[in-house]
């Protein structure tokens, strides 16, 4: 398992709005939403090559890509297979989140990155303190989840018809 990195309290907020729109989980949500999210958040660095978190852990943020890249890898009989590069304003690690399953892959900064977390111990006290925002947020990470899926059948249904008429 690998070790998780401390975070910091997320204070400079107006540095964020840039990518705001960028940030499909956030999606519908008004400005008093935002603000509340926003007081939520923390951040993290990753230097290159420094691993995020590993195959198999335990989810515990949904991480949103501020600055810098994220590639995600599954390990493949002892050969990493890259699975999607992630940029600034992408969301990973929310399907793990919701779905309670360990991470399907690995996460490796590329380059110096930083990220905005939100912990799944916040988000699911949003459903006791705000059940109209944490709605919003499964319903946004759900969406984004199917987008995913959906890309992803695309991409096997090409890769097999290409080898069918091989």
């Amino acid at each position: 398992m690998s070790e998780i990195k401390l975070t910091k309290p997320l204070l400079e907020v107006k540095k964020v709005l840039p990518i705001l729109n960028k940030i499909s989980i956030l999606a519908g949500l008004n400005d008093d939403q935002l603000y509340n999210i926003f007081r939520m958040l923390e951040k993290v660095t990753f230097t290159d090559g420094e691993v995020v978190f590993k195959q198999g852990d335990q989810p515990s943020y949904i991480y949103i890509i501020k600055k810098g890249q994220i590639k995600l890898f599954v390990d493949n009989d002892e050969k990493p297979f890259e699975l999607v590069s992630f940029g600034e304003g992408d969301c990973f690690g929310e399907s793990s989140i919701i779905g309670i399953r360990p991470h399907a892959a690995t996460a490796i900064s590329q380059g110096d990155t930083e990220l905005v977390v939100l912990s799944r111990s916040t988000l699911m006290s949003l459903y006791e303190s705000d059940i109209h925002l944490f709605s919003t947020l499964i319903l946004n990470i759900a969406r984004e989840a199917c987008r995913r899926l959906n890309a992803s059948s695309e991409t096997i249904l090409h890769y097999v018809n290409s080898h069918q008429t091989s």
